[in-house]
């Protein structure tokens, strides 16, 4: 996980919000296997090591369901320890008979994607060794196959499944944008994130440190689409990990410079991108 640690900058958290919290609770703690580590009547917050929050879920008043064809979460990702991890909750989701949406080999990876009951989308993964990933001019090599699915299996027969292992991890995040000329200028010469990977003029991936990306961004939603509510199901903000408040100081500048309005909430920044999106910037 040196991909998901300081000097990088990752993503540490998302928060989400739902339309049913109890329903969604049960999904959380007894499909994808989520401890709770705090609730209240309207927010939880969610962990594999039972001290570290990774996904946060709120109902909001008057909540709407998720809206189509707008900006935001496309999904998050779930990174686990090992291959033998991914094969356990596969045969998980087999055994309670989960719908998923699809299973895909990276090269770089190998995932399971699925959504929540609100249609949130969720990717569980586990990395290949990154000695493996071939880059070519700071390009690294990803593509979309057919998943192992036996290989997957046999890789966690006999083992139970006791929910997320403790060193499970937010692997990267997704998300829907409206363009991306002005949103690569906002995470590259602002977050600092660097461009690992293009596919056309429709998505781009980002990281720090050689990581495979931290971030996707796509316009897969159209051209120009819009925010969606406030009170709309979906993501309500990410968090970045920076590794020490200087880092963080550097980035503020940056945003500044590029006129990106920074918001302070008791101690805690937050910016959104082009697209509405919306980051906390944390150490």
């Amino acid at each position: 996980m040196e991909f998901h640690q300081a000097p990088q900058t990752f993503v540490s958290q998302v928060d989400l919000k739902v339309s049913d919290l109890e329903r969604s609770l049960a999904f959380y703690q007894q499909i994808i296997g989520f401890q709770i580590i705090k609730q209240t009547d309207k927010v939880a917050f969610l962990t594999a090591d039972g001290k570290t929050p990774l996904v946060k879920i709120e109902q909001p008043d008057n909540v709407r369901e998720k809206q189509s064809r707008t900006t935001g979460l496309y999904h998050f990702a779930i990174l686990l320890p090992s291959r033998k991890d991914l094969g356990k909750i596969l045969q998980h989701f087999l055994e309670v008979g989960y719908p998923l949406q699809g299973a895909s080999d990276h090269l770089v990876s190998e995932a399971i994607y699925l959504a929540d009951p609100d249609g949130n989308g969720i990717e569980i993964y586990a990395d290949r060794p990154a000695s493996t990933w071939v880059w070519n001019d700071g390009q690294v090599h990803m593509t979309t196959e057919p998943i192992d699915a036996q290989g997957l299996l046999a890789e966690g027969r006999g083992q139970k499944w006791e929910g997320l292992p403790s060193g499970t991890t937010m692997g990267h995040i997704h998300l829907h944008v409206s363009e991306l000329e002005k949103v690569q200028e906002f995470y590259c010469k602002g977050l600092g994130f660097n461009i690992v990977t293009r596919y056309g003029n429709q998505a781009l991936f980002l990281s720090t440190g050689g990581y495979h990306h931290h971030i996707g961004l796509n316009t897969w939603n159209g051209i120009g689409a819009p925010k969606p509510a406030d009170n709309s199901v979906g993501l309500k903000w990410f968090t970045l990990q920076f590794p020490s408040e200087e880092a963080r100081q550097h980035v503020l500048e940056n945003l500044r410079s590029l006129e990106v309005m920074v918001s302070e909430i008791e101690g805690s920044y937050f910016v959104e991108d082009p697209s509405g999106n919306r980051i906390q910037l944390n150490i």
